[in-house]
Formats: C-alpha cells, structure tokens, sequence
C-alpha cells in the first residue's frame, strides 16, 4: 500500500499518512514557467495498492489536472491498483441540466477520471449520491456524519438542541445527523433566483429557544447560511452554528461569517485552511484523516467500508 498526494492538501494527506503509521510516497509535483504541470515518482511502484489523495477544491482545474497526471504515471509505472482519493470531490454541484445548452460537468470530470486510469474512487460526502452512479468504475462515498456526531456530543447539550437543514435537498443529510444524536429536524424553505443568491421563506418546525445546528455538504460565499441563520434567529431560535463538510469559503466568505450572528462555523479538513480562514474567530475546523485513513486500511484489506457508518 502506497500513499502519493499532489499540492491540493498535504496537510491532510500527511495525518492520513500518519494514521497509517506510512510515509507519502517521493514525488515531484510542480509547474513550469508557463504554468504547465510537471509529475515525477521518485520510487518504484510497479505492482503495487497506490492511493492518490488529491481535492480538487480551488484552483479546480489545477487540482484537477494534478490528479489525472498523478493517475497517469502511476499507470505507466505498472502500479496494480490506483485509488483515487478525493476528500472534496469539484463540479459536483453541476450534476445536471437545470437550464438548457449547459454541460453535466460532475460526469465529464468522472469520465476523465477514469480515462486516467484509476481503478476506484473514494470520496467524502457528495453533493448529490447519484453522482457516484456518474463513474463507470466502483465508488465508495463516505459521510463525514460519524465525525460531525462526536464533536456536537463533545462540545453541545444535546437536551437542547435541534438540527436544522438549510435547503430541503439536504433533509437527508440533516435528518442523519438529528437520528444519531436523537434530537428533532427543523427545515428552512430557501428558494435561489440566481446561482450563488438564496432567499430564505419559511421556517418548518418549531426553533423556539433552541440552540440550532445547520447541517450541510458545503459553505461558498456564506449567503445561504447567514440568511438561514437569521431566519432561525428571527423564529426563536437561541443561537445558531454550522456543520459543513466542505469550507469551501470562497473569496470574502470569511468576512461575511465572521460578522454575521453564526455562534460557530465547523467545517472538516477536507479542503485546504486559508490564511483568512484561521484568522476567523467564530471558524473552526475538524479532521477526517482518521475516518478516511480507516477507509484505506479497509480497502486494501478488502473489507467492508460501509460498516463505518452503521
């Protein structure tokens, strides 16, 4: 079993590796002059279980194109088996056509993918499961909702509190988490004109003097959780924080959350931590490097992954 990561997110990929008492494979990732990607192995991985950590969080295109040349060399290394694992899986909110004359950019990505040669996807908490039936080779999805659990018991009085979904898309989602602490489901009616803009319209439930828990896959610019929290504030609610798998905190989000009535942003490691992520106070960050690090193990064991999250 051999770990190679490109430059999306070492920081993760080394816990990973930690976890798993292994070093990352040598390898050279870098740019020319003009910007064009360069990948060297600097270890012999002929016949060998290798795992790609890459996110293809922002620069996408970039990451992107480092986990389809990473997938490459290691083909043409005679490597046995490559695993790509990608903690944040880019362009899965483009999984269909809402309008007409637009592409299905979550199955182009899955099939270059695969034209790279990877044998197996493991990914964290996707925008939409379907997308895993975008890839025509096998896909483990994983839920971060195991993690989520044990930070909120760590550091919430589960008494009081009530988990909220801030779109209906995420119910289920949001539902996971409210059954495995056992606490009720509230859901905010949000209605979006235009992408990257929502409106919140109504609240379904009763928030009144509790403390709220948004749940969701993941935070952009901040607009649907700032309005929601509002919303739940305006209803009754205590205070509010966020569970979110993915920061992807786009540029100014962190401003907007860290004036805005949020008590708490969580979100996981699955995307790198900004500069002007750790200068926000009301942000915090969770790992998944011993979840996913478990998920390996138990991939190259060839056993069961989806009894991690039963």
């Amino acid at each position: 079993m051999k770990l190679v990561t490109g430059n999306s997110n070492r920081a993760l990929a080394e816990a990973i590796a930690n976890h798993l008492d292994l070093s990352l494979t040598d390898c050279t990732v870098k740019r020319f002059a003009d910007q064009e990607i360069h990948v060297q192995l600097h270890e012999n991985v002929r016949g060998e279980d290798v795992y790609v950590l890459q996110s293809t969080s922002a620069p996408a295109d970039g990451n992107l194109m480092e986990l389809l040349l990473l997938a490459d060399t290691l083909r043409r290394s005679s490597a046995r088996r490559i695993t790509a694992v990608i903690p944040y899986f880019g362009y899965a909110r483009q999984d269909r056509r809402a309008t007409g004359r637009t592409p299905i950019s979550a199955k182009l990505v899955a099939n270059m993918i695969a034209a790279a040669g990877v044998n197996r996807v493991i990914t964290l908490d996707l925008h939409t499961d379907q997308i895993q039936g975008f890839f025509d080779i096998p896909t483990d999805n994983l839920y971060s909702a195991p993690v989520m659990t044990r930070d909120i018991e760590q550091h919430y009085d589960i008494e009081n509190l009530m988990v909220v979904s801030p779109d209906v898309g995420g119910v289920a989602r949001a539902r996971a988490i409210a059954k495995r602490i056992g606490t009720d489901l509230a859901i905010v009616d949000k209605r979006r004109p235009r992408a990257g803009v929502s409106e919140v319209m109504n609240i379904i439930g009763d928030v009144s003097g509790k403390r709220c828990l948004l749940v969701d896959d993941i935070v952009d610019s901040g607009g649907t959780l700032i309005n929601a929290a509002e919303a739940l504030l305006i209803s009754g609610a205590k205070d509010v924080s966020a569970y979110i798998t993915h920061g992807v905190l786009s540029e100014g989000a962190c401003e907007r959350i860290g004036a805005s009535q949020l008590k708490e942003l969580v979100v996981t490691d699955s995307i790198h931590e900004t500069e002007e992520q750790r200068e926000t106070t009301n942000i915090r960050r969770i790992t998944i490097a011993p979840l996913i690090g478990e998920a390996l193990a138990r991939t190259a064991r060839e056993q069961s992954v989806s009894s991690l999250f039963n």
